[in-house]
């Protein structure tokens, strides 16, 4: 087992710590005082030394010890154990890093003298309570300034010899700030106010050591900094570096942790405690802008990313964070991001933490249940929600982009439903929540959020759940003398009932004609595809037209001649064919080397067609068949009687290959 020794005395040294404490190495740590040991996890790979050391004291360790590396985590100002640090490893020969924390970048308007004595030097010339956070060590050097215990509040740690150097100094009772960090924005900016301070003094800690905390709290309270500039560094590496040479040379591994949260509608308000509490102990928050906005907390660490792979790869990367949590809106089991994102972050320990839908939000909200609610998502997806709102008393929707409720009114109108009840919720949870309600009609010509809900309430659903539509509700021709053939209803439920459709089937229908197979299949596969295939220009304008009539976006028109239009369509579980204008051979062929399990139904009523057809089926290896003939009949009203009028003879072939090949 490697032997690491790591002085400490910065939140990246008790970072390092805290993840070498998990790993197959034996670490001695070096605190100068109790209270850096307070910090320290409890691990029984950790063996903790507290006591200050000079240069001899540490060659002593390192010589008894004989470790493989020394990590100098102490703080940049803390140059005289740094150079002690740096002889001992040289004379004994015992490598060493310096972990490096990140500087801050210039401040305009700040004052930035290169040591203490600077400060006070300059402070002497200028007016105004002094705000002091470099910690009780600098007091001996601090209270030299003119009116001394009359300006300077000085936070230290609640620790005996911090206030007994205070005493010491001449500071009074009411100027001591005994307080253990990390301190946010609003917690600097409450204590300049509570001082009155029009300086806050402060070493350039870096990101880690709060400083633009501090900074963004000074600019909110009028008061201007004071920095005490960094002494020059020993070369060193970052966290991220530290980590990755750990891994590579001493049998350390990183297992990220990442907590993906659902943060609800947006505001804060409708947060779970339990997001809140894990986004607030994050060091690195994901997600969209949008959300990241909504959650980011003063100071914390952001990363603005959607895709997947994009985020994973990012987790996988950045060694200097330990915990990551990735932000998603509303549920995380409600038509979420998480259910793409999991499956990338195995090599990771996840946990994954719920929060309030916009269903439940907005259903709350008009004081209703949602049990008996239909769900769907426009949100970046292409569907069909006509079906589903046709048949359903209550359908919600989730709307976005180019599917925003305006898009949705004017397509419930083409559909016949411009009378539905909708209830649109915009900007949920936050101050400007709006809810409107109307029915489609009446809500169509407004202005809404691209993203955005609505709860659409139909008092009359009646969608019919079997085939065969009358042949009269289609479209058959735009003049009187161009009729294109159609299969009529009869005939239609027959060959619908051969097909064996799923909800998800993928269909193509060839030699479409009006369209009337091929809507009854999209209206049946309402979460698949329809291919209609078709190359007369009178039958094309026929099926477009019929395809907005019954409102079946997951119908898609084909122009041309088979099989050479359907090369690149997607594969299909299911074809009908009615017409193949002398390719059925070819037609078939394709099907086959697309989807060799493909159900095929075909029509015929002449005699060269069912010769084709009983060719392909003898032709081509297919382990189910079957032909029936139908003849129909109807009645048609002659003067006072009804006569029965007969129509052609049909023939119906269905054919599947059950054997997997």
């Amino acid at each position: 087992m490697y032997k690491i020794c790591v002085f400490a005395g910065t939140t990246e040294g008790r970072e390092l710590i805290e993840f070498l404490s998990n790993q197959p190495v034996s670490v001695t740590v070096c605190v100068a005082t109790e209270y850096g040991k307070t910090l320290m996890p409890d691990a029984e790979n950790l063996t903790i030394c507290c006591k200050r050391m000079n240069v001899d004291e540490i060659m002593e360790l390192l010589e008894d010890q004989h470790f493989d590396l020394v990590i100098d985590a102490t703080h940049p100002y803390a140059v005289s154990i740094t150079d002690g640090i740096t002889k001992a490893c040289a004379s004994t020969r015992t490598e060493y890093i310096r972990l490096l924390r990140k500087a801050s970048n210039t401040v305009q308007d700040a004052v930035y003298v290169c040591d203490v004595c600077s400060a006070v030097d300059f402070l002497n010339n200028t007016e105004g309570n002094i705000l002091l956070t470099t910690g009780s060590k600098e007091l001996e050097q601090i209270k030299k300034l003119k009116n001394f215990s009359e300006r300077v509040y000085a936070r230290v740690l609640p620790m005996a010899a911090s206030l007994d150097a205070c005493y010491a100094a001449g500071l009074k009772p009411a100027h001591i700030i005994a307080m253990q960090g990390p301190f946010s924005e609003e917690m600097n900016d409450a204590m300049l106010h509570f001082t009155s301070a029009s300086w806050l003094v402060t070493k350039d800690g870096g990101e880690a050591g709060g400083f633009e905390a501090k900074l963004n709290a000074a600019q909110k309270a009028g008061a201007r900094l004071v920095i005490i500039g960094r002494p020059p560094q020993h070369a060193g590496i970052s966290f991220s570096e530290t980590v990755e040479l750990l891994c590579k040379h001493y049998g350390c591994t990183v297992i990220p942790y990442v907590s993906v949260v659902g943060i609800g509608p947006g505001g804060q308000n409708a947060m779970t405690r339990e997001v809140y509490q894990t986004i607030e102990n994050s060091d690195c928050l994901i997600g969209a802008k949008r959300m990241l906005k909504a959650v980011l907390l003063p100071g914390q660490i952001a990363h603005d990313a959607i895709l997947p792979e994009e985020i994973a790869d990012f987790i996988l990367t950045h060694h200097e964070y330990r915990h990551f949590t990735v932000v998603l809106s509303g549920d995380v089991g409600f038509y979420s991001g998480a259910k793409r994102l999991l499956p990338f972050l195995d090599s990771c320990k996840v946990e994954v933490f719920p929060g309030l839908s916009s269903l439940a939000y907005l259903c709350s909200r008009l004081k209703t249940s949602y049990e008996d609610v239909v769900t769907i998502s426009l949100h970046g997806r292409n569907y069909n929600a006509i079906p589903e709102i046709r048949a359903n008393a209550r359908v919600f929707v989730l709307l976005g982009g180019s599917n925003d409720i305006g898009h949705l009114c004017q397509t419930l109108m083409d559909a016949g439903l411009g009378h539905v009840h909708i209830s649109v919720g915009e900007r949920l949870s936050y101050p400007d929540e709006k809810i409107t309600q109307g029915t489609a009609e009446e809500l169509a010509g407004g202005q809404y959020e691209s993203l955005s809900v609505a709860l659409i309430e139909n008092g009359q659903p009646d969608a019919i759940v079997t085939h065969g539509l009358s042949d009269v509700s289609f479209q058959r021709g735009f003049a009187s003398d161009v009729i294109i053939p159609m299969t009529k209803s009869e005939i239609r439920s027959v060959c619908l009932s051969k097909l064996r459709l799923t909800e998800r089937s993928i269909c193509w229908d060839i030699g479409a004609g009006t369209g009337s197979v091929a809507i009854e299949m999209a209206l049946q596969a309402k979460k698949g595809q329809v291919y209609a295939v078709e190359q007369k220009k009178e039958a094309l304008e026929l099926l477009e037209e019929n395809k907005k009539r019954f409102s079946v976006d997951n119908l898609t028109v084909v122009p041309g001649c088979a099989p050479d239009v359907c090369r690149d369509l997607p594969v299909p579980t299911h074809a009908f064919i009615g017409g193949s204008s002398g390719n059925m051979k070819e037609i078939f062929s394709l099907l086959l080397r697309k989807n060799p399990q493909i159900r095929i139904v075909a029509t015929a009523i002449s005699l060269e067609s069912i010769g084709e057809l009983t060719s392909c089926m003898k032709s081509f290896p297919f382990s189910e068949t079957e032909v029936i003939s139908m003849s129909i009949a109807k009645d048609k009203k002659a003067g006072a009687y009804h006569l029965m009028t007969g129509q052609n003879p049909i023939y119906i072939f269905t054919m599947k290959d059950e054997d997997i090949h």
